[in-house]
């Protein structure tokens, strides 16, 4: 059990599979949308942790932090690849320069309307305040929605899961949106929706759409994060939170 606990290989490995699967059967099924890979692969790994925890008798914390050793390495990669967005939006700034007003503007109301969307689902639902606090910043990524939802009094635990939780089913249900709304036709429509929506990887499911969807779906999430830092707090304290 030490050699397993302490080898870095084991989260890694943990993840290849998960996802490994979760493409597999993706594909099998003609996408079914409970198999695309993150979000199945996040529940997979989830189970495959407390079965572990199980037959090795440990608990299931000291199991996750092995896993996060390995995880941590694969983590570091994000960074890297959350830079490389910058290539559609260097190769397509010419959408920012026209259409920025509309840009910004649109942003702006799609994050107000879904912070009162939250308050208004959390006060039905009865979620506490530091429930309430972590939910309201799923619209940045999690380098910036973690300081923001701790200066709110949200939990930091919960606002991890809602930002990755939030990412992974409007990474699952893309390719619905896509058909549904006819986003194909609408390539800054798309960028934006997915940006704001689902941050790094929506903007992924963007470029899918198309190049110049890919880099609105840029500059949709860093300019989210951005208005997050801004206007989440400012509506912390219109609600009384915090």
């Amino acid at each position: 059990m030490s050699y397993l606990l302490n080898n870095p290989f084991f989260g890694i490995g943990l993840s290849i599979l998960v996802y490994g699967i979760g493409e597999y059967l993706y594909h099998k099924t003609n996408r079914f949308v409970l198999f695309q890979p993150l979000f199945f692969g996040m529940l997979l790994g989830i189970g495959l942790l407390v079965l572990i925890a199980s037959i090795l008798k440990a608990p299931v914390q000291k199991v996750y932090e092995a896993y996060q050793v390995g995880g941590d390495w694969l983590f570091w990669f994000v960074a890297p690849a959350t830079v490389s967005f910058a290539v559609p939006l260097y190769k397509r700034n010419d959408i920012f320069k026209k259409h920025w007003d509309v840009i910004v503007i649109a942003l702006a109301i799609g994050l107000g309307l879904s912070l009162f969307g939250i308050y208004g689902i959390s006060r039905l639902l009865g979620l506490t305040d530091a429930a309430l606090g972590a939910m309201l910043v799923q619209a940045a990524t999690t380098a910036i929605a973690l300081p923001v939802a701790e200066s709110v009094g949200g939990d930091q635990a919960i606002a991890a899961f809602a930002v990755i939780l939030n990412s992974v089913l409007i990474y699952a249900l893309g390719d619905h949106f896509i058909r549904w709304f006819k986003l194909h036709k609408n390539p800054l429509g798309a960028g934006l929706g997915f940006g704001i929506a689902g941050n790094a990887v929506g903007a992924t499911k963007a470029i899918e759409v198309s190049e110049a969807a890919g880099a609105t779906g840029a500059i949709a999430f860093v300019i989210a994060g951005i208005l997050v830092n801004f206007m989440v707090p400012g509506f912390a304290q219109l609600i009384g939170l915090g």
